[in-house]
């Protein structure tokens, strides 16, 4: 099998996790869990999103998280925009890389920005230029690539249609996710295949959420086409608005340990990113959707 050696986790946990909270989560809460995956080893953290508070209220305090944290060098500190606006605070904010987003769904697109794919990627034109001119990485995702809550299938072409269209704004580097988590290996596998026609293995990566519980299995389906990188949620933070009952991305934690037992390397202290999902979820009052998590912690409190 063509399993890669090493593996880049993005833990987007501070971001695409925290997100979709309901509850208000204080800046410093949001400082110490990027500190703690800084701490952790991480190489890249998602940290915040530069949004207008209307619509992404938990994410109004994103100039003031991203001005607190230490940051290591080496590590890659990106925040997603949405338009013009949101790039002027990130590139204020000194973002290392940005983060911009089309669906794989007509019927996505147009329910939810009113718009066709091709309208909502060419809305990023001017944020593309502009972080080339001021010399910050770009990196695109590609929301509901396996699945849309309102036309159900989304097959390949079109995931290599949005591909394209990033490819030609001058993203760097894109990934394939699975937004309401309802992929499953094979269509995994077809799904990036379909990408990896556009861009070169290193450019692309895997973005799974648990829905149904498959998000293990297809990072190991991404393994097992060479995809050495992929977008991650410390204790399972986050949901989905558009899918009943999801759990947010996978478990940090339930990948790195699949990649411990694969021998893949990291990087990244287990233990030190179990600590931090418990820690984070008690937070938050709840248990960690970390099936690894909270085995390697009940362990530990045993002994």
């Amino acid at each position: 099998m063509n399993l890669p050696a090493r593996v880049q986790i993005v833990d987007v946990g501070p971001r695409d996790g925290l997100q979709n909270e309901k509850q208000p989560i204080a800046a410093d809460v949001k400082v110490e869990l990027v500190d703690r995956l800084t701490d952790a080893g991480f190489a890249a953290i998602e940290v915040t999103s530069f949004v207008s508070p209307k619509w992404v209220l938990q994410m109004a305090d994103g100039t003031e998280v991203m001005a607190r944290i230490r940051r290591k060098p080496g590590v890659v500190y990106s925040v997603l925009v949405p338009n013009m606006k949101g790039f002027e605070g990130a590139l204020a904010a000194r973002a290392d890389e940005i983060v911009i987003f089309g669906a794989a769904s007509e019927a996505f697109s147009q329910r939810n920005i009113n718009c066709s794919i091709a309208e909502s990627i060419e809305r990023f034109r001017p944020v593309c230029d502009a972080a080339r001119a001021a010399g910050i990485a770009i990196r695109g995702a590609i929301s509901c690539a396996l699945g849309c809550p309102y036309q159900g299938e989304v097959e390949p072409p079109a995931v290599a249609y949005v591909a394209r269209l990033m490819k030609e704004l001058g993203t760097q580097h894109v990934g394939v996710a699975d937004t309401i988590g309802v992929g499953t290996p094979h269509k995994v596998q077809a799904a990036l295949e379909a990408v990896l026609g556009v861009y070169e293995l290193p450019k692309v990566s895997g973005h799974f959420h648990d829905t149904y519980g498959m998000g293990v299995a297809n990072t190991y389906a991404a393994l097992e086409l060479g995809i050495a990188s992929f977008d991650t949620s410390v204790a399972g933070l986050g949901g989905c608005p558009y899918a009943k009952g999801a759990t947010g991305n996978v478990a940090t934690e339930d990948v790195l340990y699949l990649l411990r037992g694969l021998d893949i390397d990291t990087g990244i202290d287990l233990d030190k990113v179990v600590a931090t999902g418990q820690w984070i979820s008690g937070v938050l009052g709840r248990r960690a959707f970390a099936r690894a998590g909270n085995a390697i912690a009940a362990k530990a409190a045993a002994t």
